[in-house]
């Protein structure tokens, strides 16, 4: 943000921060900590000021002030009318330079890893949990499988298998001259042109892993700062909870909430939200582990591919030698394939403490002992086999219809297990009755067919020239049957998706109708003298009904995955019973049908694979186009959030470092001044900023206020992620919380009511919902027309400094700061630091 101005510039200096102030009393300055949402902001417009002076930070993430509030501690005299702004500033943490764009490819993987949190909230059932969590990682396992199986279906089968091996093919392309099988060269050979081949999806797979361990080098490697606090070390219960060796670690951590250590002797435990187990935000181990399992599936499956077409041939020949060795070759693979499959479902994360072991020999032998056994496979592939004629398609095809398979059941089984958990514990507002999760993960699975799929079917076009990919009209037999039928299968999906689309547009302009009169009414009310505007009354009318389509979201997605599972155990069906792409298969049937296969078939392939290209056009254009990189940015804004615990090739999650930032700065504020502190988060600003206060120890927790608004907590979070974010989490955070309050609006599509309650004299934690616009007409306040807000510009509403202000009055004063942190502790044991409005 500021990397190209020299470090004096008033507005890139780091200003040194170090916890060691002189005493003071009094009630001193407050300061509102301010973070934003998705797309990021600049540290100018959060603070209204055009010069910034970077506090702390680097330039991937840091807090901002205003030049006057440089020196803010050594003059809290002069904030008695308001606290002081701080800006964190996190953007570049998801899209920051150009390269992140290439992430859009990695979408699926991030999509599979998001149903690892949709576990329903529930009571018990550890062993159904850990069955969840295993289902979900061998779930993401079979992407890798997929996604590698897919760039060996283009670089072995159709261009070295069948194009090299066909005349007609290989002979319009120069380049692929030296491996026609028709010059008889040393690399006409069918076993050498797939040795040499292997080395695409190869290093497709080397790429994963070097992204892969670069982001968790500066992810999940980095150790979060919560060993000790400004002012002294954990008090001794709580820095054994954060060390101590968990005996559960081998699964997926804790059946039931962390228990908190008493501070003091005697005092019962607190049960602790997930969110605020010390290791949650640390999962070096666990991506450790599964990136070595991934890449050794990756290295397998292109060893297994390679391999199988020299053993099938072998079998058939006269070569024992040869024979014997693809035997052994292969019984190698499968137990490297069942190593790997061990080390997926041994091992979860590990939540209760900050794990800070490595399972040195195994993310390192694993990987290496892989590559060895891919590298014998290209040996054995290359031995010379001069009888040797590729024709048809690659051996090994039932490779995708094996993955569908096992796809399709480890999602029924993922639902079978989230059904389970639903029922212990249900809850309204739970997205799709708990299987937010499963329907997520046939989404993931949907996302990388059409990759996979488009890749193939397009390379398959180009290499057929003017022949159908499968009708036999070209020089080559094109992708294996399945991929045709799955592509024939899109069409009729997006045809069965009409329906729920045109249901959700006639139901918004229904509801936009019934609110006209509500809207009249409502600022009738406010607003004396207001002349109806049919215009006017429609467009807000209008947004608060387009808002309402957030809430309709979970159905779409269930709707949308059940017919994707049912559409793909079709394509398998009709795939194995016919043996042949639909066109042919149709072959013989009435002229409806076989006009419908037909133009299912053709135009299936041509949006699976545009549905490629424009994967592969939006990441270039955000590459060049910085707003466009900010759009894109947005997604990972949103899909990044949760560690990466079930792929480790996902975009790294950005609250790892977001997080233990806030949580740390809040720390070291109430520590060096022993002031009052609002942390105010706007949209997933509020996410980070309620992930960071449950990190904060207990005593500094009441000495926090939480304000939120545009808010997705409960709206998005509660309902998609109800372990860590349901009812019970939510309620928990209101009470550690020395007071919270949520704005909201009706005509936001994000934000909404976090739905809780008041305790005692505490008022209900929603303020709302706002008054959006905040004038009908023209006024003498609001001479021109006032717009539609929605989910932006929170702080422009009246209502943001008067609730500010009042929770910054709820605080309690500042009490005399110490440097070993007794003042804080002492105020935290003697009371909950709550007090009424």
């Amino acid at each position: 943000m500021d990397g190209h101005r020299p470090r004096d510039h008033p507005e890139s200096r780091v200003i040194d921060v170090s916890p060691e102030p002189p005493v003071r009393s009094g009630d001193g300055a407050a300061l509102e900590l301010l973070v934003h949402g998705v797309g990021g902001a600049t540290p100018q417009e959060m603070l209204a000021d055009p010069y910034t002076v970077r506090i702390t930070g680097d330039e991937t993430a840091a807090i901002y002030r205003r030049p006057v509030d440089e020196e803010a501690e050594a003059h809290p005299e002069r904030y008695e009318d308001g606290p002081v702004p701080e800006a964190y500033c996190w953007s570049n943490l998801t899209s920051g330079n150009g390269t992140r764009a290439l992430w859009l490819l990695l979408l699926p993987f991030m999509v599979v890893n998001l149903a690892h949190w949709m576990r329903p909230a529930t009571n018990g059932l550890a062993k159904t949990q850990r069955l969840y969590g295993v289902l979900v990682r061998l779930l993401a396992l079979t992407l890798t499988v997929l996604l590698t199986a897919g760039a060996c279906e283009v670089a072995l089968d159709l261009v070295a298998w069948q194009c090299a091996g066909a005349a007609g093919c290989a002979d319009d392309r120069a380049w692929l001259g030296f491996l026609s099988a028709a010059r008889d060269g040393w690399w006409a050979q069918p076993g050498r042109r797939l040795a040499l081949a292997a080395l695409l999806p190869a290093a497709l797979v080397g790429l994963l892993w070097y992204l892969s361990n670069r982001t968790w080098s500066a992810y999940e490697a980095q150790r979060p700062p919560t060993d000790t606090v400004p002012g002294g070390s954990l008090p001794g219960p709580e820095r054994e909870a954060a060390t101590a060796t968990d005996a559960t670690d081998a699964y997926e951590g804790p059946a039931e909430p962390t228990p908190e250590p008493a501070p003091e002797a005697g005092r019962a435990p607190t049960v602790r939200p997930a969110l605020a187990r010390p290791g949650f935000w640390y999962g070096r181990r666990l991506v450790a582990r599964l990136r070595a399992a991934h890449t050794a599936a990756g290295f397998l499956t292109v060893a297994g591919a390679v391999t199988g077409a020299a053993a099938r041939y072998d079998r058939g020949a006269s070569s024992t030698a040869r024979e014997s060795v693809g035997w052994l070759l292969q019984a190698t693979l499968v137990a490297g394939a069942l190593v790997v499959l061990w080390v997926v479902c041994s091992r979860g994360r590990s939540e209760r403490r900050r794990d800070g072991t490595l399972d040195k020999a195994l993310i390192s032998r694993l990987p290496a002992g892989s590559l060895v056994l891919l590298g014998l496979a290209v040996v054995y592939a290359a031995w010379s086999r001069p009888g040797w004629i590729s024709s048809g398609t690659l051996p090994g095809a039932i490779t995708f219809p094996v993955l569908v398979l096992a796809q399709g059941a480890l999602v029924v089984a993922l639902a079978g297990a989230a059904l389970v958990l639903h029922r212990r514990a249900p809850h309204a507002r739970i997205a799709l009755y708990g299987l937010g999760g499963p329907a997520v993960a046939m989404l993931a699975c949907a996302l990388a067919g059409v990759m996979t799929g488009g890749v193939a079917q397009r390379v398959g076009d180009w290499l057929d020239g003017s022949g159908t990919p499968g009708m036999g009209e070209g020089s080559i037999a094109g992708p294996p049957v399945l991929l045709s039928w799955q592509a024939a299968v899109i069409p009729v999906l997006l045809v069965l998706l009409l329906i729920p689309v045109v249901v959700l547009a006639v139901r918004t302009v229904r509801t936009g109708r019934r609110l006209a009169p509500v809207v009249e009414a409502e600022y009738g009310s406010r607003e004396k003298q207001v002349t109806p505007d049919s215009v006017r009354t429609r467009r807000i009318a209008g947004a608060r009904a387009r808002a309402e389509l957030t809430d309709a979201a979970p159905w779409l997605v269930g709707l949308v995955s059940g017919a994707t599972l049912l559409l793909g155990i079709g394509a398998v069906l009709g795939a194995w019973l016919s043996g042949d792409v639909p066109g042919r298969a149709a072959e013989g049937e009435p002229p409806l049908i076989q006009s419908i296969a037909d133009t299912a078939q053709a135009l299936g392939s041509w949006l699976i694979g545009l549905g490629f290209i424009l994967f592969v056009t939006w990441g270039r254009r955000a590459y060049r186009d910085p707003s466009a990189r900010r759009t894109i940015g947005i997604l990972w804004d949103v899909g990044t959030f949760w560690p990466r615990a079930s792929h480790p090739f996902a975009p790294p999650c950005y609250a790892e470092r977001a997080v233990p930032d806030l949580t740390w700065r809040m720390a070291s504020w109430t520590a060096r001044t022993g002031g009052r502190l609002v942390i105010s988060g706007h949209s997933q600003g509020s996410v980070l900023a309620a992930a960071a206060v449950w990190q904060l120890r207990e005593g500094t927790r009441h000495q926090v206020a939480l304000l939120t608004y545009g808010s997705p907590l409960e709206r998005l979070y509660g309902r998609w992620f109800p372990a860590y974010f349901g009812a019970a989490p939510l309620g928990d955070l209101g009470r550690e919380v020395h007071c919270w309050r949520n704005l909201w609006r009706a005509t936001d599509p994000i934000g909404g009511p976090v739905r809780l309650g008041g305790e005692g004299d505490e008022p209900a934690v929603d303020h709302g919902p706002l008054k959006d616009p905040l004038a009908y007409g023209r006024t003498e306040r609001h001479p021109l027309p006032e717009p539609i807000l929605g989910h932006s510009d929170y702080q422009a509403d009246p209502d943001f400094a008067v609730e500010r202000a009042a929770l910054l009055d709820r605080l309690p004063p500042a009490l005399p700061a110490q440097r070993d942190g007794t003042a804080t502790e002492r105020r935290s044991h003697g009371s909950s630091g709550r007090s009424s409005a």
